[in-house]
């Protein structure tokens, strides 16, 4: 058990870090427009997310709602960045890397603090799931940067007419999703670090032969 402080740090850190990439994947904020036309646009902004895309209108321009206007992306999309479809792709392993590491260390964590039933396992469970956690995190990095680099170059989408977008905003700035796609890729590469650091402890009897 004191040997495998820094591996429940890394569960820790590991849960916390795949619940904030889970949930960036969820913020439609990623990319914040704002627009000079606010005719349909009645606020001047607009959010761009992995999913779809979102705004406030005064206008009736869908059915049930009257104030914010979302539409989802489809995968037959043509008009969709790379960037955005790495973001879906990337974000969905993450979340599976992540909850096969968390996993491994649950297995691993079990043997050390309820009993020693399969110690052979211990080492390469911890090192398997901190192997998870660095490949998760690398999956959140990747569509981060690259979303953040597309921002900062005030990259444009063309978005089809139904979209009620212009293609190209006179500014944008980065979401909340970015901040907090970070976090978690700091959170999971720490996890990664921690667990792969584990080393069993050398019993006499071990170090006599």
């Amino acid at each position: 058990v004191s040997t495998s402080h820094l591996q429940l740090a890394a569960f820790a850190l590991g849960t916390i870090g795949w619940i904030l990439c889970t949930v960036s994947m969820g913020i439609v904020e990623w990319r914040v427009w704002h627009v000079d036309n606010t005719t349909v646009i009645s606020s001047g902004i607009a959010w761009v997310g992995i999913w779809k895309v979102c705004f406030i209108s005064y206008l009736y321009v869908s059915p049930g709602y009257r104030e914010q206007f979302c539409h989802k992306f489809s995968g037959y999309d043509s008009f969709i960045p790379h960037e955005i479809f790495a973001a879906q792709g990337l974000l969905l392993i993450a979340m599976f890397m992540g909850l096969l590491g968390l996993a491994a260390t649950i297995f691993a964590l079990r043997n050390v603090y309820m009993g020693v039933t399969h110690k052979p396992l211990i080492a390469p469970f911890f090192l398997v799931g901190g192997f998870f956690y660095i490949f998760a995190g690398l999956c959140v990095l990747i569509p981060v940067s690259w979303n953040f680099y597309s921002i900062t170059h005030n990259q444009s989408i063309a978005f089809p007419p139904s979209y009620y977008m212009p293609s190209s905003p006179v500014a944008q700035e980065a979401g909340a999703a970015i901040p907090v796609g970070i976090v978690a890729v700091i959170l999971l590469l720490l996890s990664g670090t921690f667990s792969l650091s584990y080393r069993f402890p050398m019993t006499a009897n071990t170090i006599m032969k």
